[in-house]
């Protein structure tokens, strides 16, 4: 049934309700690479300049570990169980993300961004969202959780913009 509000000959236009607006910032990351980005353009055609980039080196826990997983007796038996090794890797993420989130910290702190989309991977999300200060959180206006650091950067606009609109 055609809606008795709208004129067949005049041909409207869809609101965009992306919520990455012009001057919005946008933080791609997962445990080693993180992309700050603001976009210049508008909701309609977004254009993310890159502001800052970091990352750094994190081999496997294999690489990083110095010796076997330890060992520990279950009391006065002779059975002995062995303690799992700690996942340096993983560790090396969480500071990341900590890492991250200082820094996101600062720059609101500073007044470089009034918004901010976060597309991270799903557990450096978590991770982002434990760490973050409410003054950050406050800028949240939407998230992804998706993979994008090797994405080209044009793709990335397009994923952020519609993973972050609310459905009609």
């Amino acid at each position: 049934m055609a809606d008795p509000l709208r004129h067949p000959d005049i041909d409207y236009v869809r609101e965009n309700r992306s919520p990455l607006t012009e001057g919005t910032w946008v933080l791609v990351a997962d445990g080693e690479k993180a992309l700050f980005l603001r976009n210049d353009g508008d909701a309609d055609a977004p254009n993310l300049i890159v502001v800052r980039e970091e990352e750094q080196e994190n081999p496997p826990t294999h690489e990083q570990g110095t010796h076997k997983p330890g060992r520990f007796n279950d009391g006065p038996s002779v059975h002995r169980s062995a303690v799992a090794d700690t996942d340096w890797h993983w560790l090396e993420k969480e500071r990341f993300a900590a890492d991250m989130a200082d820094i996101l910290y600062k720059m609101a702190h500073k007044g470089r961004f009034d918004r901010l989309i976060v597309a991270a991977a799903p557990k450096i999300l978590g991770e982002l969202r434990k760490e973050m200060h409410q003054e950050v959180t406050g800028k949240i206006v939407a998230e992804v959780d998706k993979t994008l650091t090797n994405h080209p950067i044009d793709e990335i606009a397009k994923i952020v913009a519609d993973a972050a609109t609310p459905d009609a």
